[in-house]
Order: C-alpha cells, then structure tokens, then sequence
C-alpha cells in the first residue's frame, strides 16, 4: 500500500501532479521566509527553499514524524540574478521587463524527507525558457490578468503566458513546480513503495 505523503506546498499544479501520479498526499504548506540568500547561487538557493520547507515541516510536528514528507521550489534566474514570486505588480513588471526577449533558467528543487531513515534526499532540475519580445502593451495585459501572482519570475507558463514562450529547454512539468521524471525516480531511490 502507497503511503501518504505530507506535500509541504500549496501549489495546485503539484497537487494535480501528485494525483497524476496516484500519490496519497496531504497539504501543508510551510511559512517560510522566502527572500533569496544573496551568498547562494541559484541552484543553492532553490534547493535551500525546498529543504527548509521539510524542515518546517518536521519542526511543526515535532514528534509524530510522518514517513514522507516533499517540499519542492521553484526560481528563476536571469544575470545571475534570482527571481521567486513578485511583491506586488511594480516587482511583477520588474521581471517581467528582464524576462522578455531572451533566455532564462528555471530551476525546481524537490527535496524529499524519509522518516524511517531520518534523512534528505534533494535534487534539482535546471530548464531554459525562453521569451519572445514582448511590448508594453503585452506586459500591461499579461499583468492585468493577475495571473503572476504567486508565481516565481511572475509567469505561469501552464496559462496565457504560455502565449510567450517561443522555446523550452529542459523538463516542462519542472518548469511548472515538479520534475516528474526526477520525482518518480527520487522515490524509487529512497524505497518509496510505488508500484504496491
């Protein structure tokens, strides 16, 4: 039998994913301080956010350890510079003006806890995206949608603003909050019971 895993997100696209993947899961999204280490690279700093929500977690449940607990992050980078969700539309329309007409990656950390074994296992993939030239107008009309809420470098690509998108590098599901492949493969790896 599956056992249920504690999903320490609030995403509803990695819930849709872990009812792809028929995982029993319950939701509890962590409060953490989500402002990027500037000592960290971007690679560093998504798998720090992914590891602290687990630990969150655990710190909040204190004595009943559940055998699974997934906390997964999502960031964009550009310049070296690391995007998560935006303030308010003023930072949306930062990034937003960074983002068009050029490259960026987007790296999605899963970071994964074993109760049994009392350890981390945490992985990150690393897609490119790439924007076409976007006017003002586009940006206007992208922002009031409202649809970058909440979401790293203020884009969903699942939604309109897939509409920009001229080419993807890398894992699409990573890109929108989970690697599936590198999910799936991590659970193998750490004994998960999958396939009972």
């Amino acid at each position: 039998m599956k056992e249920p895993i504690i999903l320490a997100s609030g995403s509803l696209r990695r819930q849709e994913y872990f009812r792809l993947l028929s995982l029993p899961f319950n939701i509890m999204p962590p409060q953490i301080d989500e402002n990027a280490d500037g000592t960290l690279g971007p690679r560093e700093c998504a798998e720090d956010f992914a590891i602290r929500k687990v630990n969150k977690i655990i710190s909040l449940l204190q004595n009943r350890i559940p055998p699974w607990i997934c906390g997964a992050d999502t960031i964009i980078s550009v310049d070296d510079a690391v995007f998560g969700k935006p303030q308010d539309r003023s930072d949306a329309y930062r990034m937003l003006t960074k983002l068009r007409g050029r490259s960026h990656e987007v790296i999605t950390a899963v970071a994964l806890f074993n109760g049994k074994e009392k350890t981390i296992d945490c992985r990150s993939v690393k897609s490119v995206v790439t924007f076409m030239p976007l006017s003002e107008d586009e940006i206007e009309w992208y922002l009031n949608t409202g649809e970058w809420q909440g979401s790293a470098g203020a884009y969903k690509i699942q939604g309109l603003a897939g509409c920009f998108v001229s080419e993807i590098q890398g894992s699409y599901s990573a890109i929108v909050g989970l690697p599936m492949h590198e999910f799936y493969v991590m659970l193998k790896d750490n004994g998960y019971p999958y396939e009972e």
